[in-house]
């Protein structure tokens, strides 16, 4: 009956149009309020214990990072790098466009910065050359998702916080580990989909760089590039947190872009840290809201129930999963995947744990769900912010994307019934 209550009226309220984070605000208070006797100085507390944990520091950073990087011109010398490398292929601004998004997204932690920085770029550039304009889109509204999946990630840093209660929760390394060979086997599919379809429609090719070419492009990104050893050299080795790793990368992004690189001006700096924290408020005013649903939760025993209701029908691991998928993928129908991982990991944690589901396995299975959702409408992240980049309606692109979206969903096929994928690198690493 609580269940019932509680996700009656959160689905009421944010199908007013309110934003989630005041739905869930509200639906906690009123349950709070009107149907448990929880003094309100248990509320006051959980609100600032739940926001004190020493991980949610590094979303404002990476946050920041990101957005030093794009406006620093680190994303035009990652692209031109890449174009050296791969533009004489079949596609190759297409192919370039998936490399770049790849190693974009090894620096920024966030999808829709990746589509920013790379697609604002190279999707001019891809028009210029005769690739349709729907091609082009397709390329970098799926490849810049690669931004939450190949570390660091701000969403496996929520995942982390949101299963932070449980003495089986995954720690935000292990899940940046976790992500590597995820993350580079989806850029190698997403590239040979962009390759097969060039191939198959003639688009255009580059000349090949010649090695002095490509040294030069190398030596001119290397500062950029040098940001992915820093944050997962640093980690693996233990020579910082994952924490300290995003303000190691802020402060970084910080200098090459104004001091070594100088595309932006000291001026310019106040108005990038305005907008970092301005999002930065946004995530973490979700993230409170959310630990306070969280709360109330694990007070009814929700979770608990959950995992006796679907032991009890004799769910095995696999129907557990398929089920898994199928309400992350509806849930990104309306939900962005900050919200959708707050709300839906401290429900679905317990039960996987219960089923003897890898903790670090269940938050890549989630992320990659992610992926997916900000990629299809009618809430997919990507495709408003590619729209903005490509001046194309929500409809166009999401045609524009099937070929590469279904190749998503076929990626989570295999990632979620192939653990080893995911937990082999950790493992070996001795993290696990």
């Amino acid at each position: 009956m609580s269940a019932a209550v509680i996700f009656g009226l959160l689905l009421v309220l944010m199908l007013t149009g309110m934003p989630i984070s005041i739905s869930l605000g509200l639906t906690v208070l009123t349950f709070l309020f009107t149907m448990t006797e929880v003094p309100v100085q248990a509320v006051a507390l959980k609100l600032f214990t739940g926001i004190e944990k020493f991980e949610i520091m590094a979303i404002p950073f990476f946050i920041l990072a990101g957005n030093f990087l794009t406006h620093g011109g680190v994303a035009r010398r990652m692209i031109n790098f890449a174009t050296s490398m791969v533009g004489h292929w079949h596609g190759g601004l297409g192919l370039a466009g998936v490399l770049g998004c790849a190693l974009f997204a090894a620096v920024s932690g966030s999808s829709p910065a990746t589509v920013v920085a790379i697609g604002s770029i190279i999707l001019p550039a891809m028009v210029r050359q005769g690739f349709p304009r729907q091609f082009g889109a397709g390329v970098i509204t799926t490849s810049g998702a690669l931004g939450i999946l190949i570390p660091p990630s701000i969403v496996m840093v929520m995942y982390s916080v949101a299963t932070s209660g449980s003495q089986h929760s995954a720690s935000v390394g292990q899940l940046f580990m976790a992500g590597v060979i995820p993350g580079l086997m989806l850029a190698a599919l997403l590239g040979g989909v962009t390759w097969h379809r060039a191939r198959k429609f003639g688009y255009p090719r580059m000349p090949k760089a010649s090695p002095g070419e490509r040294w030069r492009a190398f030596r001119e990104a290397i500062w950029g590039l040098s940001l992915i050893v820093i944050v997962i050299g640093g980690i693996y080795t233990g020579a910082f947190t994952p924490t300290e790793a995003a303000a190691m990368s802020a402060v970084y992004a910080f200098v090459i872009a104004v001091f070594v690189y100088k595309d932006m001006p000291l001026a310019g700096v106040p108005k990038v840290l305005l907008s970092s924290a301005n999002m930065s408020a946004m995530l973490l005013y979700i993230i409170t809201n959310a630990v306070l649903f969280s709360f109330v939760l694990t007070s009814e025993n929700i979770p608990q129930h959950v995992a006796d209701w679907i032991v009890a029908q004799g769910f095995g691991v696999f129907a557990f999963l398929l089920v898994t998928n199928l309400l992350l993928l509806m849930a990104g129908n309306f939900m962005e995947p900050s919200s959708i991982v707050l709300i839906m990991a401290p429900i679905l944690f317990p039960v996987a744990v219960t089923l003897g589901v890898d903790p670090v396995h269940f938050g890549i299975i989630m992320v990659v769900n992610m992926e997916v959702g900000m990629c299809h409408p009618p809430v997919g992240l990507n495709l408003y912010v590619a729209s903005g980049i490509t001046k194309m309606g929500i409809t166009e692109l999401t045609v524009a994307v099937w070929p590469w979206l279904l190749a998503m969903l076929g990626f989570l096929v295999l990632i979620t019934y192939a653990p080893i994928l995911s937990l082999w690198l950790p493992r070996t690493l001795g993290m696990m």
